[in-house]
């Protein structure tokens, strides 16, 4: 089971994110900003880096499922 202190916490893109491709995020989470694995929750939705996202699931120790914080 994922950990749900991870889920709703905000990141930015640093790698891009999609089907097929393991992404990379940077989120800020226990005092300071860690990288993790991402891959897109809708598993469809491609996010460019830079792209403010948000968790949706984790599974430890590095990988996130995450999806675009807003559509704008």
């Amino acid at each position: 089971m994922g950990d749900a202190s991870m889920v709703g916490l905000m990141g930015r893109v640093t790698g891009t994110v999609g089907p097929g491709l393991v992404g990379e995020v940077i989120v800020r989470v226990r005092g300071g900003a860690e990288h993790f694995l991402a891959h897109p929750a809708d598993g469809t939705s491609r996010l460019a880096p830079g792209t403010v996202v948000m968790v949706v699931e984790h599974l430890p120790p590095r990988t996130v499922y995450v999806t675009a914080a807003y559509g704008g």
